[in-house]
């Protein structure tokens, strides 16, 4: 079967679904991935600005799979053309074939290997933190009540990740000369450090807190912007900012705490610009009763579970919508969103053949 799997990913990776620029069209990919499913009922829909998704549905599957197809930019690091796969002895090299198209062939030649009731969801906005796809799909009458979504996991059932938030901060200050008595307190960049300083105390103080074998808060302050040059105090300051609660964190309460770091009457916005719920999704007690049936879910079906992880993903979406739900797909993360990203090749064929195991097992209604 890899020798299958492997001419689907080499297809795959040849799309450019850049993300961005998310120059991605209803055709293209998505005309391959129909082509390549006979026995399916497939639907396309355009969510606009390049988010296109296709539900494929054989026969009247309860679990859907969910893979993105869109990728990182590429980078000048790469030694040779990203959209053309290099196999070697022991992986595939090519821009996607980690994160995560690999699964999406995977899961085609497991398709095409079996006859059993099967759904498939290909997304293509996952690497925008704009999840037009998978919010349109939960937001009709699915139908379904389990949900497997590919992401790196070294085919390892993940059962919990953190949530996500961004956040867009705007400081006010009073513009002078910088020799001026008030500069400290007048000058934008300055409230925007001391407010950094404050938020990175915050964190520290969060290291003892834990999850499902994850521990603190993730922060990292990712871009300051402000003033005009070095004699002139600041009127203005931006700040950009994102953190990564554990499922047991409550993102409301720490945007509040996050807030009060700054000193009064100096913010002149706070403004969360996406939000990721965590894996699983809801307050403490619902979270641990939804991984537990996660658990159960991938011991039934008979896949590894491995540890929770830091990184987000669509996974919490379908949990927060009421899906039984976990994480599972080929590669290590450590390899995705890399100059010459690569998949093992043994990595591709383990998931490709848990894939045609559980499709053969499927029956009407299952």
């Amino acid at each position: 079967m890899l020798n299958q799997v492997l001419a689907h990913l080499e297809a795959l990776v040849a799309f450019d679904t850049r993300n961005p620029p998310r120059l991605i069209t209803t055709g293209g990919i998505f005309d391959y991935i129909r082509a390549q499913l006979p026995g399916f009922v497939c639907e396309v829909v355009d969510h606009g600005d390049g988010a296109v998704s296709l539900l494929a549905v054989r026969g009247a599957p309860r679990r859907v799979f969910n893979v993105h197809l869109d990728t990182v930019p590429s980078s000048a690091a790469w030694s040779a053309d990203p959209h053309r796969l290099r196999i070697t002895a022991d992986r595939a090299i090519g821009l996607g074939a980690c994160d995560i198209k690999g699964a999406a062939a995977g899961l085609m030649a497991a398709a095409n290997a079996t006859s059993g009731d099967a759904a498939f969801l290909f997304s293509s906005d996952e690497e925008a933190n704009d999840p037009r796809c998978i919010a349109a799909f939960l937001g009709r009458d699915h139908g379904f009540s389990e949900a497997i979504i590919a992401e790196p996991t070294r085919c390892e059932a993940v059962l919990a990740h953190r949530g996500i938030s961004s956040v867009l901060l705007k400081f006010k200050g009073e513009a002078g000369h910088a020799s001026s008595a008030n500069a400290l307190q007048a000058s934008a960049l300055h409230q925007a450090m001391r407010w950094g300083s404050r938020a990175l105390d915050l964190v520290e103080a969060e290291a003892g807190s834990q999850f499902g074998g994850l521990s603190g808060l993730r922060f990292n302050i990712g871009k300051v912007e402000g003033g005009i040059k070095a004699n002139v105090i600041a009127p203005s300051a931006e700040v950009r900012f994102g953190f990564r609660p554990l499922p047991s964190q409550d993102i409301d309460v720490l945007h509040a705490r996050f807030g009060a770091c700054a000193s009064v009457g100096v913010l002149e916005r706070y403004e969360e610009t996406f939000r990721g719920p965590s894996l699983p999704a809801g307050d403490v007690a619902y979270a641990e009763q939804r991984r537990q049936a996660a658990s159960a879910l991938a011991g039934e079906l008979g896949l590894p579970i491995g540890n929770a992880v830091d990184f987000w993903t669509e996974a919490s979406l379908f949990s927060q919508a009421g899906l039984t739900t976990f994480v599972y797909g080929p590669g290590d993360i450590a390899q995705a969103h890399t100059a010459d990203e690569w998949v093992a090749l043994a990595q591709l064929q383990r998931y490709a053949d848990s894939i045609t195991r559980l499709l053969q097992n499927n029956t009407p209604g299952s």
